[in-house]
């Protein structure tokens, strides 16, 4: 008996969750059925490919070795099917686009009716979620590629700058007529810095761009979106620093005023993001420069 790519996905799926019942429900199967055929593969490659700890499961030394492996076969099948179904036209068949919350409002509404008149054929589907979850959707295939801030945590990724967003400092209407605006992202005050919640790579940068230790901010207000953490800013209960991208959509409260940094101006930089040797490697070249050109 051969090593199956049934056998294989259920290797992936078992070894990104670490544990049987939620790697089952991943593929769809029974907890038992996906137990024997992990079982069948380890008897015909001769080793243990898990360690067994009530009900949850760690790669030994030769699964960790198979599991690269395994991926690129997965990888391989995939590019088969999809190019079988939409032949060798770019851009077409279903795609899965996994979108950051701090771009995703700002850069979706231009590039949804652009690629649906360019590329019809295109079935895009679309999820919004954190940096970190993101990078784990893309590695385990949840996704096909990522749009995000760069740098992009380290995994098996290719990736490709799309456009540069410079910040600019979203103030109280209160605030913007003091005459001692800070001009510099760092001479902002720790204590009156307002961020988005732990988990949103825009607070990492914004405390790296100010140069803020987060063990030394006083303020102890934080948001989950860019709305909220605006209405806090326009009531006057901090500073926050705002992509470029998001002022059209964001910035239409009166108490609330944009002010740009003096040059040279931060700005972080947007990419696009696939797995190294993915099927749609062409698809994400053309769609980094389709985003680019926007």
């Amino acid at each position: 008996m051969n090593v199956t790519l049934r056998q294989c996905s259920y290797l992936v799926a078992l070894a990104r969750t670490g544990h049987f019942g939620r790697a089952a429900e991943r593929v769809h199967v029974t907890q038992p059925a996906l137990s024997s055929q992990i079982a069948q593969m380890e008897a015909h490659l001769g080793g243990q490919l898990f360690e067994r700890r009530r009900g949850e499961a760690c790669l030994t030394p030769l699964g960790r070795t198979i599991l690269p492996l395994a991926q690129s076969l997965i990888d391989t099948a995939q590019q088969i099917e999809e190019i079988s179904q939409r032949g060798l036209t770019p851009l077409s068949g279903p795609l899965k686009l996994g979108v950051i919350p701090t771009v995703a409002p700002y850069l979706l509404p231009s590039l949804l009716p652009a690629l649906a008149k360019a590329h019809p054929g295109l079935e895009l589907r679309l999820k919004e979620a954190t940096t970190s979850a993101l990078r784990d959707d893309l590695e385990n295939g949840a996704v096909d590629m990522v749009i995000a801030a760069l740098p992009f945590p380290d995994g098996p990724f290719r990736s490709k700058a799309v456009r540069k967003d410079r910040f600019l400092m979203a103030v109280s209407a209160k605030d913007a007529e003091r005459s001692d605006l800070p001009k510099r992202p760092e001479a902002l005050e720790p204590e009156r810095l307002l961020l988005l919640a732990e988990g949103h790579c825009l607070r990492d940068q914004a405390l790296e761009v100010c140069g803020t230790d987060p063990g030394h901010r006083a303020a102890d207000l934080e948001a989950t979106s860019m709305a909220t953490l605006l209405q806090m800013v326009a009531c006057g209960l901090g500073i926050t620093l705002l992509p470029e991208m998001a002022v059209i959509s964001e910035s239409t409260n009166a108490a609330l005023r944009i002010v740009p940094f003096s040059d040279p101006q931060p700005e972080r930089t947007i990419g696009l993001i696939w797995r190294n040797g993915s099927a749609r490697q062409n698809d994400a070249e053309k769609l980094a420069e389709y985003i680019a050109a926007l």
